[in-house]
């Protein structure tokens, strides 16, 4: 079968809990990781710390987030892993050939994410309709920029 993209690596890591200055206590603190920014969203119920690791095009986003109310969904705190995110080469063709072999996304489309790229979330619970899913995981698929395509096609193949 051939796929009209690539995975070209992991973006992002989202962890969240109810308070984010104990998650800033270990990641930013004794793991030493790199406070970036920040985005809140009453509408998706986050209140977030943007970190990162890594340089250039190896740079990895972790998020550290917390709900602004913890009743209400989406629970961003309820699974400390919150989602994985992964660069994709070509983020429209994905969800084109995805959504046609079944997979199902969660709803909002294709839009620009907290650091700015656009992105899009395979649903974690699969349907009738849709009948490939996340298996449990949320995974957000993140149009990579052109620094992170040309450092991986710069990569040697196996």
């Amino acid at each position: 079968m051939t796929r009209p993209f690539q995975v070209l690596g992991i973006q992002q890591v989202a962890i969240g809990g109810l308070d984010k200055k104990r998650l800033q206590t270990l990641w930013v603190d004794m793991l030493g990781l790199t406070p970036t920014g920040t985005f809140r969203s009453e509408r998706e119920n986050v209140d977030e710390d943007i970190c990162a690791m890594g340089r250039g095009a190896f740079k990895v986003e972790v998020d550290l987030m917390q709900p602004f109310d913890a009743d209400k969904k989406p629970a961003v705190h309820a699974t400390p892993l919150n989602h994985v995110g992964l660069w994709i080469d070509d983020l429209p063709r994905a969800v084109e050939w995805l959504t046609a072999r079944g997979v199902r996304f969660a709803p909002g489309g294709i839009r620009k994410g907290a650091a700015g790229h656009d992105i899009t979330f395979l649903h974690p619970r699969a349907n009738d309709e849709f009948p490939i899913s996340g298996e449990g995981v949320l995974i957000e698929l993140v149009q990579a920029p052109p620094e992170v395509i040309a450092a991986h096609a710069a990569l040697p193949r196996d």
